[in-house]
């Protein structure tokens, strides 16, 4: 009997084995190493004087732009939104878009010159968005980093923290 329950569980080791190896094409008896490559895009996010943000992937040379939680707060409950057209030139420090609040409406300048990829046309249906999530969700768009001298004027987030304690 014993012999009997060691056959069934050989045969049963045997079929699993031929089955991984006609779904895999590997040997089931042969060890195998696999590597694991842990991926090196740099990503940083850079703040500008007038309370937009700008978070750029270095690797594909292109950056998602927001305001700040900072200018969201000030501006109070965002009710409009007004985004560039894909496609646009953009100048560093030039217009991008309006936002409208309950309280005033501002304008919204692209910190980097570049060109517009992309547009973020949920918060145009939900600009509370802006106000919940300033960035996440509510990013506003995306463009090509057109000089990365750009960048170099920008503060990092522990600059920008410090410069908005001199704005109250």
């Amino acid at each position: 009997m014993a012999a009997a329950g060691l056959f069934r569980k050989a045969l049963t080791l045997q079929i699993v084995r031929s089955i991984t190896f006609t779904l895999t094409k590997q040997n089931p008896f042969q060890s195998t190493t696999r590597a694991f490559h842990i991926s090196t895009i740099k990503q940083k996010k850079y703040f500008s004087d007038k309370h937009e943000w700008v978070d750029v992937d270095e690797k594909n040379k292109t950056a998602t732009v927001g305001v700040t939680h900072y200018a969201q707060d000030k501006l109070g409950e965002i009710v409009f939104v007004q985004l560039p057209e894909i496609g646009q030139a953009l100048e560093a420090h030039g217009e991008a878009g309006v936002l409208e609040s309950v309280k005033a409406a501002s304008d919204v300048y692209s910190p980097i010159s570049g060109k517009v990829t992309a547009v973020n046309t949920t918060i145009v249906d939900n600009p509370k968005l802006i106000n919940d999530s300033p960035y996440k969700d509510g990013w506003m768009f995306k463009c090509t980093v057109g000089d990365p001298k750009d960048l170099v004027g920008l503060m990092d987030e522990a600059g920008y923290e410090e410069y908005v304690k001199t704005c109250d």
